[in-house]
């Protein structure tokens, strides 16, 4: 199902933003748009750099597990 396979990977990612204080949950996937929204959390959330951590880290992670996903965006 493609909402588990987003989910297994941010599961791969989390560590990385948890070791930083912050997160990431699935908010919600929209399989005919290949759209996935998260929210950042934790010290993630007021990040400047949460953009940049969503395009480079969790977007490229989704998409490299998922490659129906068109986009990532942080709700």
């Amino acid at each position: 199902m493609f909402k588990d396979r987003v989910e297994e990977a941010l599961q791969g990612i989390r560590p990385a933003l948890q070791a930083d204080g912050g997160d990431v949950s699935l908010v919600d996937v929209d399989e005919e748009k290949g759209l996935v929204r998260v929210q950042m959390e934790g010290a993630c959330s007021g990040c400047p750099s949460a953009q940049i951590t969503l395009a480079m880290g969790i977007e490229r992670a989704i998409k490299e597990a998922v490659p129906e996903v068109k986009e990532v965006v942080s709700v």
